[in-house]
């Protein structure tokens, strides 16, 4: 008469190679899958600092753009503004010429003068 294992002894079953195998291969592509799911991981990360560098560097652009339409509109009214002194300007470029013209005058004056 053959005896019954009691439900406390343990039964070992022998393991089938085929089963083995698949399990092995799971855990391969289960551990492949972890290692793309840490360099998915660590490109997030990267593509997250450089979005917030991205996003320092436009801010940085806009304060810049800012300052160049101030300088602009500066120059904007400056050129504006030249028109009205442009009548000065040419009165200061011909009281110039004069002088400048006297002064010639003066030197060859002089010159004469101290030859003779």
């Amino acid at each position: 008469m053959a005896t019954q294992p009691t439900p406390s002894s343990p039964t070992t079953i022998p393991a089938d190679p085929r089963v083995v195998d698949a399990t092995d291969r799971i855990l391969q592509e289960i551990t492949a899958v972890g290692r793309h799911l840490e360099a998915m991981d660590l490109k997030i990360s990267d593509l997250s600092t450089a979005s917030a560098s991205i996003r320092t560097d436009i801010a940085c652009f806009s304060e810049k753009e800012a300052d160049l339409d101030q300088h602009l509109t500066t120059v904007e009214e400056h050129v504006g503004m030249v028109p009205e002194h442009d009548a000065e300007l040419q009165t200061l470029r011909a009281k110039l010429t004069d002088l400048e013209d006297r002064s010639w005058r003066d030197k060859r004056l002089f010159l004469w003068h101290t030859r003779t």
